[in-house]
């Protein structure tokens, strides 16, 4: 056997993993999640539709790996512990004046709901939030305090497309580093 011809194939698949990733990552970003279709990436992507369930399992799944490859919080939870409640504040705050940077985790703000990313959904905020603040509270009722706080961060996202974007205030961020500071209290 040619070993050339070996070493390619797993390079081509790798290209062509890629390539659905890369389409379906501008789709999702232009359109959101339920206007796009496994058909529409497949054609943008140059793939045979069928390759989308081979390297992904479904659109949920290609959804989840274009996920996998967006921006996270960990920066937030970086720092000294005792600053923690102040770098959440900020962030919140930021979030209830700009929607997120990214098409793809907008994207996901949209469609959290939809049943076919409703545990792609739950599995970011967990992986993305909930375990990386568990892990850096540690100590008594780390859990309970972080799924707190995460409440708190998902309550504070949703604000804008309910009542309008508000520019914070220094007094919005003092106010919102106290109720951090409460739900993270040990």
């Amino acid at each position: 056997m040619n070993p050339q011809v070996t070493e390619a194939r797993p390079r081509d698949r790798e290209a062509t993993r890629e390539r659905i990733l890369a389409a379906a990552r501008s789709l999702f970003g232009e359109q959101g999640y339920e206007q796009v279709t496994v058909r529409m990436i497949a054609a943008a992507a140059e793939a045979n539709i069928a390759l989308v369930g081979r390297y992904f399992g479904s659109k949920a799944g290609l959804f989840a790996a274009v996920l996998h490859g967006e921006p996270t919080f960990s920066a937030l939870f970086e720092g000294a512990r005792e600053d923690l409640p102040r770098r959440l504040a900020e962030y919140a705050a930021e979030r209830m004046w700009h929607p997120p940077d990214s098409p793809i985790l907008r994207a996901l703000e949209r469609s959290a709901g939809h049943p076919e990313i409703q545990a792609v959904a739950r599995e970011r905020l967990i992986t993305a939030v909930l375990k990386p603040l568990e892990a850096t509270l540690g100590g008594p009722d780390a859990h309970a305090r972080a799924r707190v706080a995460t409440a708190v961060f998902l309550g504070i996202g949703a604000t804008p497309p309910r009542l309008g974007p508000e520019e914070p205030t220094p007094a919005d961020i003092d106010r919102l580093t106290a109720v951090f500071e409460a739900c993270l209290a040990g």
